[in-house]
């Protein structure tokens, strides 16, 4: 059986090489790499008009953190003054191509930022600034820095048993946060210090969110754990 094709989003930002500076669509190679790693065939997936279209051929979908917040018109909010400057045409896409994965059945993982899209794309909401409701802004580490902290998974979760333990040390970088859960998503995961919504999923196939960066840890097995569920699929 030839390897699961997993997409993953990507943003669009200006990068300079060369002299040259371009509008570029990519995402961290750590995404690729832990793909890879895992045995499937990573597929960047730019912003398009046409989201339905996107995932033909895919078997399993990442919807990839990155820098920029989640447009809260999408979920019927006013823009809060921390709230980043956001990507329309990215918004559209993911939200568009994650409701789209999840009617085809698709198994998804949603990585931070990504995370907020499953839940915004399910009718959820967020809060806009986590250090006015929990006192701190520790989620969010510093520039070119991941804080570190400590998880806590329900038992017997998709999370859980995405991770291999009930509890985990993982890296974050956000400053937003779960406010409102979607349509069918549970909270299974928890930030030690002070209960933040850490991980979602649904009761049925593999949906996962989590807010932290698994692809950044070479020893995590969630993304692992999506590779196996899209090639359990294919090979069904």
């Amino acid at each position: 059986m030839s390897r699961p094709v997993v997409g993953v989003t990507t943003s669009l930002d200006e990068m300079t090489s060369g002299g040259w500076t371009e509008l570029v669509a990519g995402t961290p190679a750590m995404y690729v790499a832990a793909v890879q790693r895992a045995g499937g065939r990573a597929v960047l997936l730019p912003p398009d008009e046409d989201a339905e279209d996107a995932l033909d051929g895919l078997d399993a979908l990442i919807v990839s953190g990155a820098a920029g917040d989640t447009d809260p018109s999408h979920y019927g909010a006013e823009p809060h003054p921390a709230t980043h400057p956001v990507a329309p045409l990215r918004d559209r896409f993911e939200l568009g191509v994650t409701r789209a994965a999840l009617e085809r059945g698709l198994p998804v993982l949603g990585v931070c930022r990504g995370m907020h899209v499953l839940n915004v794309a399910l009718g959820g909401t967020l809060e806009q600034h986590l250090p006015d409701v929990l006192g701190h802004g520790d989620h969010a580490g510093t520039p070119g820095v991941f804080a570190e902290h400590d998880v806590r998974l329900e038992q017997d979760s998709l999370a859980a048993r995405a991770v291999g333990t009930p509890s985990a040390r993982v890296k974050s970088y956000h400053h937003q946060g779960v406010r409102d859960l979607g349509a069918g998503l549970q909270a299974t995961g928890w930030a030690s210090r002070d209960g933040l919504v850490e991980a979602v999923e649904r009761d049925h196939g593999f949906v996962l969110g989590v807010l932290w960066h698994p692809e950044e840890d070479d020893a995590s097995e969630v993304i692992g754990a999506l590779v196996r569920a899209a090639r359990e699929r294919r090979g069904a």
